[in-house]
């Protein structure tokens, strides 16, 4: 009897997203990705917030091939798969192109293909996504395993943190939902902005689920206000690499950390 061909495995898809911008979203994909790259995982960001990138500004990386020449046929797949620092990969985007700010059905398959032909060459796919809750911002939600949620202690990010994971519960039918607070006064804040929106999200968004469970807002971690941040994001260069003791880098190490394991 012919043994069955082995199945190659493929990475797990993490969409790190946001209800509202200035979060810090893409800075922190891109320094999770160093760290979880210390740790030994083969991790590739991709770029998708397909019409205002800005991952290759973070990483001062100054590409010549991006997604929008994959999704044109002008260049390969293998073309736009860049080298970062921090030993990670990465999909870039190009940024201003009106055409991917909303869905199209040419940008939905593409998003799908994309993300199919480069899972099984890592450990770990990142989805550094838009902030908001546009049809873009969604679909490519949809298409990873796992989502994580960044917010700040404002009431602002708090509120529209709340929205996306309310649409998530309620389209998506997700039921466990990371959360990074970033920018933290005193130690702790995270923790309890994490149980204030579990409160929130108990009280209003339970109720209206079909199915009758909960959803369970796991916390990943908290990152300290740090002005080694600021320092890094002027000289575009990762935390991780340029300050690896900061109190804000050892937090991103602690969440990476708490993944890989």
């Amino acid at each position: 009897m012919k043994a069955a061909a082995a199945v190659a495995p493929k990475a797990t898809v993490l969409a790190v997203t946001s209800g509202k911008g200035g979060v810090g979203k893409t800075f922190f994909s891109a320094n999770l990705a160093a760290a979880l790259a210390r740790l030994g995982e083969r991790v590739l960001v991709l770029d998708a917030d397909l019409g205002l990138a800005n991952l290759d500004v973070v990483l001062n990386l100054h590409p010549k091939i991006t997604l929008h020449d994959v999704f044109t046929g002008k260049a390969s797949l293998d073309e736009a798969i860049l080298p970062a620092p921090g030993g990670f990969s990465v999909l870039l985007a190009g940024s201003g192109l009106v055409e991917y700010s909303r869905l199209t059905p040419h940008v939905r398959e593409q998003l799908v293909e994309i993300i199919d032909r480069v899972a099984p060459r890592f450990d770990r796919i990142l989805l550094d996504t838009g902030a908001g809750i546009s049809d873009v911002v969604l679909h490519a939600i949809s298409l990873a395993d796992d989502v994580l949620v960044i917010a700040t202690p404002e009431p602002t990010s708090m509120t529209d943190a709340y929205a996306t994971i309310k649409l998530l519960a309620t389209q998506q039918g997700r039921r466990a939902i990371r959360i990074v607070v970033n920018q933290v006064s005193v130690a702790g804040e995270g923790r309890t902005i994490r149980n204030q929106l579990q409160l929130v999200v108990d009280r209003f968004v339970t109720p209206r689920l079909d199915d009758g469970s909960a959803v369970a807002l796991e916390m990943q971690g908290e990152i300290p206000t740090d002005p080694a941040v600021r320092e890094a994001v002027q000289r575009r260069t990762l935390l991780l690499d340029r300050l690896p003791g900061s109190r804000a880098a050892l937090a991103v190490a602690a969440i990476a950390a708490r993944m890989a394991a």
